[in-house]
């Protein structure tokens, strides 16, 4: 699947009829075309052959052609990601797992741990929060004013803005070398973030085919996480569908202007996917990879633990540790908690045994 890495890795077929070279006519790989004789007509018209590497005289391995990589093009190979800069700082992927800590600016969080309930100081709890987190270990901070679990209630972007822009002003304006991402659907939210200091865009509705979000991601240079999702838990091919629907945002975010390398992907564990989804997903998270983007998961607290366990969102913290350590040892670069300080230290290990010191 490494092709599939990139979309700038091959450039548009050249069509039959085009008079190319070679289109239409019986080249190396024509399956057929011509064999029952000159003037017969081609039963399929299919694209003409680019980048082959004629066969030599010599019996060696050189003797056979082959096709050689475009010279514009990359090489499509799993390889890990180049190393990215948000906000001041650079995440050098594969080195280790980074933690990301929630900051819920909301009056109904599913995890019970909103900042923003009636007559609350929640600038004043956040900063409180954000502070802890970051001495515990949070490599970066996740900023969201609406909450997103099945059957929220929407919230109008004004009302959103007013949460989360003093919150991502107040968190820069004190710790200004620590990454803050603002998680919200609203292109007006994610701007007026960015403006106050936000250096990444948490788009959970990534594989939207409104691309508004990687629109406003392109012209600020801000990188951005497109994150899966579907308005309903219906799947033929779960881990296919999941990796196509994310190809195709990361394809899409990439004509809006995203930098390839500014794109980071999650497969939206809890967001339209039945428990026994979110459970084939952890099995199988190192196919991911195959995107050849960074991996965001997001699991902590969620109504998958807890149905397992049967536990309320504050008891479940051990099985929280364990899909930490699960993908860390699958290779996911980042993880997004409630508990900074156990997941620093169940990546830290987890990372000791999978991912030696370099």
């Amino acid at each position: 699947m490494g092709a599939m890495n990139d979309p700038r890795a091959s450039g548009p077929l050249p069509s039959p009829a085009s008079g190319t070279p070679g289109a239409g006519t019986a080249g190396p790989g024509a399956a057929g075309a011509g064999a029952a004789g000159a003037g017969t007509a081609r039963e399929r018209l299919l694209p003409a052959e680019r980048g082959v590497v004629p066969g030599g005289l010599d019996a060696g391995g050189g003797a056979t052609p082959s096709f050689a990589i475009p010279p514009d093009a990359r090489a499509g190979l799993p390889a890990t990601p180049a190393p990215l800069r948000i906000g001041g700082r650079t995440f050098a992927w594969g080195e280790r797992t980074f933690v990301m800590g929630i900051v819920n600016v909301t009056p109904d969080s599913f995890s019970g741990d909103g900042l923003a309930t009636p007559g609350a100081r929640w600038v004043d709890a956040a900063l409180s929060l954000a502070g802890r987190m970051i001495d515990e270990g949070a490599d970066l901070l996740d900023v969201g004013g609406e909450s997103s679990r099945p059957g929220h209630a929407a919230v109008l972007a004004d009302e959103e803005a007013r949460r989360v822009v003093p919150v991502v002003a107040a968190l820069h304006a004190a710790h200004p070398a620590v990454p803050i991402s603002v998680d919200t659907t609203k292109p007006s939210v994610a701007a007026a973030a960015l403006d106050a200091g936000a250096a990444l865009v948490n788009d959970i509705w990534g594989v939207a085919d409104d691309d508004a979000l990687a629109r406003l991601a392109g012209e600020r240079g801000i990188p951005i996480v497109l994150m899966h999702n579907r308005a309903e838990a219906r799947y033929t091919s779960l881990l296919s569908e999941v990796i196509a629907d994310l190809q195709r945002a990361v394809d899409r975010a990439v004509r809006a202007g995203v930098p390839w390398d500014a794109i980071v992907v999650d497969p939206g564990f809890g967001f339209g996917k039945a428990p026994e989804h979110n459970l084939a997903l952890l099995r199988h998270l190192g196919a991911l990879r195959a995107l050849g983007r960074p991996v965001l998961l997001g699991t902590s607290r969620k109504s998958t633990l807890g149905k397992i366990l049967d536990l309320p969102p504050a008891e479940r913290l051990e099985a929280t540790l364990a899909t930490t350590a699960l993908a860390a040892a699958a290779g996911v670069d980042i993880v997004r908690v409630h508990d900074v300080r156990p997941n620093v230290r169940a990546a830290r290990m987890a990372d000791a045994i999978v991912r030696p010191a370099r």
